[in-house]
């Protein structure tokens, strides 16, 4: 694998800000790992961050390039600050960085591939609620998305926070006064763009799993219900774990199984 820490301008946002990439590379002659790439362009897996973290945290806390090696799969891991990947009430605009402008920087600086079959996005916690609000809002960009102990009814947590939490304050920088709910920051609402078999058929695949010790989980639990409820497809799966990279480092390798990865 090629690894590169990629130093770039967003006009969006307005300022310099970095990625972390992994590029795929057949390689023969490596002790203890074998490289695999194809010929065309790469698929790719956008993999996101949580609140305390930045791009360079998958790669410091997981074998995240280890387990790609095999796949011929590119990885992008941007920064996006402590955003919820959301065009923010007080602040940047995260949402169109993220949506818009960093997949045609990527494929504008690397041979990545722009079909929706060869494109995916992960992330724990808040990079779960990123993955997932990029799966609903823009379900024509990915073929699959993941959330791990993904922070998934935002609306809740805004509502459970005390009024003069350092929490609530933040929430209010990032969405507002009210808060996400019935907004289009707001996961649980967005499933109510997918209520006939037309619109369900465009949804990306989706993967959730959080660890039942996990202060997230009944979040968890109510989003999962939630999209019972409005009969969309889910691979849901929870057992033992905590809000923990020694969680997160076992799931990432689950959801690389899952992903519908075209074979080359």
């Amino acid at each position: 694998m090629a690894l590169m820490q990629v130093r770039f301008f967003s006009d969006v946002l307005g300022i310099s800000t970095s990625m972390t990439v992994i590029l795929p590379e057949t390689t023969y002659g490596q002790i203890g790992m074998k490289g695999l790439s194809s010929d065309g362009l790469h698929p790719t897996l956008y993999l996101l961050h949580g609140m305390s973290d930045d791009d360079t945290i998958w790669l410091r806390r997981t074998s995240i390039e280890r387990y790609v090696s095999r796949l011929g799969l590119a990885v992008v891991m941007p920064q996006v600050d402590l955003s919820f990947y959301t065009d923010m009430a007080e602040g940047n605009r995260y949402w169109t960085f993220i949506s818009e402008e960093l997949p045609a920087k990527c494929r504008s600086f690397f041979p990545l591939s722009s079909r929706k079959e060869d494109n995916f996005v992960a992330g724990l916690s808040m990079g779960g609620y990123g993955a997932f609000k990029l799966a609903l809002r823009r379900p024509d960009m990915f073929a699959a998305a993941a959330s791990l102990s993904g922070a998934l009814h935002t609306s809740g947590i805004f509502m459970r926070e005390n009024e003069e939490s350092q929490r609530t304050h933040l929430f209010r920088r990032i969405f507002g006064p009210k808060g996400p709910a019935g907004t289009d920051n707001d996961l649980i609402h967005l499933l109510g763009n997918f209520q006939t078999d037309e619109q369900r058929q465009l949804l990306p695949r989706l993967y959730q799993c959080c660890g039942t010790e996990d202060f997230l989980y009944q979040d968890n639990l109510i989003f999962r219900d939630a999209c019972r409820h409005a009969g969309l497809e889910l691979t849901y799966e929870e057992g033992p774990g905590a809000h923990d990279w020694e969680y997160w480092d076992a799931r990432i390798q689950d959801v690389l199984q899952w992903l519908p990865l075209r074979q080359s």
